[in-house]
């Protein structure tokens, strides 16, 4: 390890620090809810190893416990999923100049989290080493912190309360992540037309309220974004 891979880090690791106290209940709640709707403590924790990604995880929950098509869980998971491409997209020069395996480990470990405390910094620092380093160092930790609690939740599961509804906890972890990212009006308006969408529409059938909220809410961000643009220009 270089001493800008070791200076990277350690700065990584305590800019995300705070923000990762959040995950912890989040995992939690993810553990228990799988459990919930009748996967085993193995079953649970090889779709945490192998998806990794508590959005599509709990959104695709309900989709398996009533026995839905494989092709809408997996759509439900990609599209949950999709902002994970905007933000490889962003950050994806920070790896320009590092080897395949480094930028497939990466993928796998890029969070919301992560890409909201260090984007701009990776982006603005010259030493690939560091680069490196602040990356790796809070990814990693995320995921040791993620795989431990969510194993909590599922060994738990049979111990906590229902009445303590844990998942409004999901909500809140979700708002913290959400609200620094909508500082922009076009932002803001995506947030809030999709949300309204999505629970105006709850009741189609497959959850496709939540696509159409999805849509709704990328089609009022581009149009808003749009719009700015245009007055700005006159």
């Amino acid at each position: 390890m270089s001493d800008a891979f070791r200076k990277g880090a350690r700065a990584g690791w305590a800019d995300f620090l705070p923000m990762s106290v959040g995950l912890i209940p989040w995992a939690v709640v993810t553990g228990i809810a799988m459990r919930s709707i009748g996967l085993s403590p193995v079953e649970a924790m090889g779709m945490n190893l192998i998806v990794y990604a508590g959005t599509a995880q709990l959104g695709t929950l309900p989709l398996i416990a009533t026995g839905a098509p494989l092709w809408l869980i997996f759509v439900t998971a990609l599209v949950l999923n999709l902002r994970f491409v905007i933000f490889s997209a962003a950050i994806a020069p920070a790896f320009h100049d590092h080897h395949w395996a480094r930028r497939v480990s990466a993928s796998y470990l890029l969070v919301d989290g992560v890409f909201a405390v260090g984007a701009d910094k990776m982006l603005g620092a010259r030493e690939p080493e560091w680069r490196w380093g602040y990356f790796i160092a809070p990814s990693v930790w995320c995921w040791c912190l993620w795989q431990v609690f969510v194993l909590v939740g599922v060994l738990g599961a049979e111990i906590v309360p229902r009445d303590w509804s844990l998942e409004f906890m999901v909500t809140i972890a979700l708002m913290l992540l959400m609200i620094p990212m909508a500082r922009t009006r076009p932002m803001l308006l995506a947030a809030v037309a999709g949300g309204l969408g999505a629970v105006l529409l709850r009741d189609l059938p497959l959850r496709l309220g939540l696509f159409a909220g999805i849509a709704i809410g990328i089609a009022s961000g581009f149009v808003a974004e749009h719009w700015q643009t245009r007055r700005a220009e006159r």
